[in-house]
C-alpha cells in the first residue's frame, strides 16, 4: 500500500497523546491531516479513502477505558475498509479494556486495525506518576512501532487479508468507575480569562463562574490544570490529599509500551523493542 494521506485523529486533554500520535504519523510518513477531537467532533462526516488514506487515531485511557466524548467523535470518521493505526495511553496504572475498546470503535466505523500500540505519559491527576514521561526511550520505541507500521503497509497490496491484531483486554469491557476527583481553583489565583471553561472538553466549567467545577461532568482529565496561564487549577483537597501518596506508591514501578501486530495465525503481543 502506498501510503499518501494520513488522517491523524486524537483526544488528548493534558497534549500528550498528542504528541504521542503526531509522532508516529511523522515516521510513518505521508500528508498528515489532524484531527483534535478533544473538545468536539468534526462538523460534518470524514470520509477516509481506504485505497491510499489510514486512519491514526489515539485516546487517553480514563478508569480502564476510552473517554465517552473522544468515542461518540469517532463516530464521524467512516474508513470504507482502510487501514487503521490505533493506540491510547495511559499514566503507568494499566490500559486495561481501552485499547480493545479503542478497537471495536474504529472497526465499527469501517476501518481494519493493523496495528496497535499502549504507550506510557504522565498520569493526569497524579503527576508524579509516570512525572517524565514520555521521555527518551518511550519515544524511541513509539518510532520503531511507527516504522514497523509503515513497513507492513509498504508491503501490503491488499490490507483487507490482513489478520487483525489480538490486543490485550476484555470483551465485554470492564464497568469504568472513576476516582471522584475533580480540579478547583485558587481563587486570589484565577483572573477569571475563561480559558478553562472554553476548553474543557466535558463542559464542566461555567464561564460565569471559572472557579466552580461541576463534578456530575467534569471527567478528570486535567486540560484545565495544564492550561491555565495563572496555574489556578489542580487536584487538591482532602479527598486527594487521602490518596494521592498510596497511588504514587502503587504505581511507582515503570511500565513498558507495548505493540500489537499481525501474525500468520495468532496475532502476537509484544514489548516495543
Amino acid at each position: 500500500m502506498d501510503i499518501r494521506n494520513i488522517h491523524l485523529v486524537y483526544f488528548s486533554a493534558t497534549f500528550t497523546t498528542r504528541k504521542i500520535l503526531r509522532e508516529i504519523a511523522r515516521v510513518m510518513g505521508g500528508n498528515v491531516i489532524e484531527h483534535d477531537i478533544t473538545c468536539g467532533r468534526p462538523s460534518a462526516k470524514v470520509m477516509v479513502d481506504g485505497e491510499h488514506d489510514v486512519l491514526v487515531a489515539g485516546a487517553p485511557v480514563y478508569a480502564g477505558r476510552v473517554p465517552r466524548q473522544a468515542a461518540e467523535a469517532l463516530r464521524a470518521f467512516s474508513g470504507n475498509g482502510g487501514p487503521a493505526v490505533i493506540a491510547c495511553v495511559y499514566g503507568n496504572r494499566d490500559y486495561d479494556d481501552a485499547l480493545a475498546e479503542l478497537q471495536d470503535i474504529v472497526d465499527r466505523q469501517g476501518f481494519k486495525t493493523v496495528a496497535a500500540g499502549a504507550f506510557i505519559a504522565r498520569h493526569c491527576i497524579f503527576n508524579d506518576v509516570a512525572a517524565d514521561r514520555p521521555d527518551t526511550d518511550d519515544m524511541r520505541k513509539i518510532d520503531n512501532f511507527a516504522t514497523e507500521c509503515a513497513r507492513l503497509l509498504a508491503s501490503t497490496p491488499d490490507v483487507s487479508a490482513l489478520p487483525e491484531p489480538t490486543v490485550k483486554g476484555n470483551r465485554p469491557y470492564k464497568e469504568s468507575k472513576a476516582l471522584p476527583l475533580f480540579p478547583s481553583a485558587d481563587a486570589e489565583l484565577c483572573d477569571g480569562c475563561q480559558t478553562c471553561a472554553r476548553q474543557c472538553p466535558a463542559g464542566a466549567i461555567p464561564e460565569e463562574s471559572p472557579c466552580q467545577t461541576d463534578g456530575d461532568k467534569c471527567i478528570s482529565c486535567g486540560r484545565c490544570t495544564v492550561i491555565c496561564p495563572r496555574h489556578a487549577r489542580a487536584f487538591r483537597g482532602m479527598p486527594y490529599e487521602q490518596i494521592v501518596d498510596k497511588f504514587v506508591k502503587a504505581n511507582a514501578v515503570r511500565r513498558e509500551p507495548e505493540t500489537f501486530f499481525p501474525a500468520p495465525s495468532t496475532a502476537q503481543r509484544h514489548d516495543a523493542p
